[in-house]
C-alpha cells in the first residue's frame, strides 16, 4: 500500500512537470514520446 501512495505521488509530480515543459514547449517531441514511454513503463 506504502508502495502505490509514493508511486502516485511520484507520478503526479512526474505529470505536473510534464505538463508545464508542455506548456512551455521546453522539450522536443522526441524527448516527449522517450519520456510517455518511460512513464508507461512504470506504470505498467
Amino acid at each position: 500500500m506504502r508502495k502505490m501512495i509514493t508511486s502516485a505521488i511520484a507520478f503526479g509530480a512526474g505529470m505536473a512537470a510534464y505538463n508545464y515543459m508542455q506548456k512551455n514547449n521546453m522539450m522536443s517531441n522526441r524527448q516527449m514520446k522517450k519520456i510517455q514511454k518511460r512513464i508507461t513503463k512504470a506504470l505498467g
